[in-house]
């Protein structure tokens, strides 16, 4: 299964995406609460895909996301996200986010999500 970095500036929602992601066999190797602490373990633990809140203060997820694909094309992003952010949504996945879920959700929502971010494969 996966190694998820799990980034949020809610301790319950990581707590929430932990159970979830963890029931599935994935692995968290790590939690972050801001956009700053998102890259530093990011470039630190190297994870499969990340988990990203786009309301984070001071560095949000968008901002996040971009220096994070600068830095790593590759990165498998996940963005999450209240309803009635449509447009942060588009502009996530034209940035390179991989999928996105809109909070509140569901675990099969997380699921299905996590599961087509890890087998979407960059080309070569």
């Amino acid at each position: 299964m996966a190694k998820i970095l799990i980034a949020d500036d809610a301790q319950i929602m990581r707590n929430i995406l932990r159970v979830i992601l963890e029931k599935k066999g994935h692995e968290i190797v790590g939690e972050a609460a801001n956009g700053e602490e998102t890259l530093r373990k990011y470039a630190e633990l190297k994870p499969d895909l990340v988990t990203l809140d786009i309301h984070m203060e001071p560095v949000d997820g968008i901002d996040c996301l971009r220096r994070l694909t600068a830095a790593d094309p590759d990165a498998r992003v996940l963005m999450v996200s209240a309803i009635g952010q449509q447009a942060k949504i588009d502009q996530a996945l034209s940035l390179g986010a991989l999928g996105y879920v809109t909070k509140p959700f569901q675990q099969s929502d997380i699921d299905w999500q996590i599961k087509k971010v890890l087998e979407d494969q960059p080309e070569p």
